[in-house]
């Protein structure tokens, strides 16, 4: 089997936001269950429509809990869902808060959105995991084959010049 090496291709905006919960009453499944079931309905949704943002996503097993490492195309996107009234976030953004008035403790959501000036990836014998399911794949040829190549190739235009 030939060796392949690839990264990733994109060019613009690219967002990153991690969302994630923790479950303290794992006996309370009635709690955190809703929560849980939430977050694949929200991205089906997301996946559904065209020009929603959402460039890809990867689900992770976190020490804490479960959690949903997601690409998007601009902050504006990422934001624009989460308060669009007719979206599934806002309803289950206000269940969540409704049930945990009832119940504090049982169950903790977070999130950490980060706006990428630049990144680099390579991917070695491996299919398509996060950054390059939600971009596009290239080979790592002469002018990509190092991280710091592949770094200044992924400089947003707007950075001041080198």
């Amino acid at each position: 089997m030939r060796s392949t090496r690839l990264t990733h291709d994109h060019d613009g905006t690219l967002v990153v936001f991690l969302i994630g919960m923790t479950i303290t009453k794992p006996w309370r499944p009635d709690l955190w269950l809703p929560v849980f079931t939430a977050m694949p309905r929200m991205l089906r949704e997301l996946e559904a429509q065209e020009h929603s943002g959402l460039l890809g996503y990867e689900y992770l097993a976190m020490r804490t809990g479960p959690a949903v490492l997601q690409y998007w195309d601009s902050q504006e996107a990422l934001y624009a869902y989460a308060s669009a009234p007719e979206g599934r976030h806002l309803s289950a953004w206000r269940e969540f808060h409704r049930r945990t008035r009832k119940h504090p403790g049982a169950v903790g959501i977070w999130h950490e959105t980060y706006v990428v000036d630049r990144a680099e990836s390579v991917y070695n014998n491996t299919r398509a995991v996060g950054l390059s399911r939600a971009t596009h794949v290239v080979p790592v040829t002469a002018a990509r084959l190092t991280g710091a190549q592949r770094f200044r190739r992924h400089r947003r235009s707007t950075s001041a010049p080198q």
